[in-house]
């Protein structure tokens, strides 16, 4: 399983010197799982860059979709496999548990917000609402959900192939004001184990108590999460738009400090653009974690 990040930043795109080395456009991460299956989770201005790559190829691609917020979804009209012909696109997205509609990718794409219409793209795509796991099954991609602690719902992911395993948990308030959909005894369950662990990691405590209830976790949540479900790396995502590049070289130092001494993870990362994760199962000896950047 290879893990490749191109969006980690939250809420709006923040581009300029400050954020350019973790990097300016919100959430997407591509999985390359080892039978060649291409999972893509999010649509956030990260997978314009995504599609160059996955331009080159023709196989089916998979779209998961925590939920429908804008910094989620806008990348996708820029996304340059929906206007190859006959491309086979499957978005997997959850009926809005808030308000009982079907969120679509293909909404903003109407010829008004944007100037082309969803029913004009060459591409084959479709938008599936159920029974995911036998869907992605039949591609021998094995996934979990849970549902997120977050305004307008959602949902977390666990995907595991072959001995190796991410979860990718973005637009999670661990202890959110009101009663949680998912508790944190249950978060600690679904993470257990678990050899990368992506988690929204958006606040710090000088954002409390004014941002309580917006549906973000903070930094300290996360760390003690990560310790709790003995993960093997962890992998703070979602940054807030306004934390610069020196802001999150501190919370890597904390990080650093923080886990010193802990049996787990063995791994602490901010996320940034092009970073990668190669997993590897080893059988008897766990699974081979190897942080590096993507090929040019």
């Amino acid at each position: 399983m290879k893990i490749t990040f191109y969006g980690v930043r939250g809420s709006i795109p923040s581009p300029g010197p400050d954020t350019s080395r973790y990097g300016g456009n919100t959430s997407c991460v591509h999985i390359e799982t080892a039978s060649g299956q291409d999972l893509v989770l999010d649509a956030g201005t990260g997978i314009r860059n995504l599609g160059k790559r996955l331009i080159e190829k023709d196989s089916t691609i998979n779209i998961l979709m925590s939920h429908g917020h804008w910094d989620h979804i806008q990348g996708y009209p820029f996304f340059m496999p929906i206007y190859q012909p006959d491309r086979h696109i499957r978005v997997f997205t959850s009926t809005n548990t808030d308000h009982g509609q079907i969120f679509s990718l293909f909404d903003q794409i109407d010829g008004a917000t944007f100037p082309v219409k969803a029913n004009e793209l060459p591409s084959r795509s479709e938008c599936i609402t159920e029974d995911f796991e036998t869907q992605l099954a039949m591609q021998d991609i094995c996934i979990q959900r849970m549902q997120l602690n977050h305004p307008g719902g959602g949902y977390a992911y666990r995907i595991e192939e072959n001995g190796a395993s991410c979860a990718y948990i973005t637009d999670n308030e661990l202890e959110p004001p009101e009663k949680a959909s998912t508790t944190y005894d249950q978060w600690v369950e679904f993470c257990h184990g678990v050899d990368v662990l992506i988690h929204d990691a958006q606040y710090l405590e000088s954002d409390m108590p004014h941002k309580h209830g917006w549906g973000h976790s903070l930094v300290s949540q996360v760390r003690q999460l990560a310790v709790d479900a003995e993960v093997g790396c962890l992998v703070m995502f979602h940054h807030d738009p306004d934390r610069t590049d020196t802001e999150i070289d501190f919370i890597q130092k904390d990080n650093d400090h923080f886990f010193r001494g802990k049996r787990a993870p063995s791994i602490s990362l901010c996320a940034a653009e092009n970073m990668q994760i190669k997993l590897t199962a080893q059988q008897d000896k766990g699974t081979l974690i190897e942080v590096g950047q993507a090929e040019a």
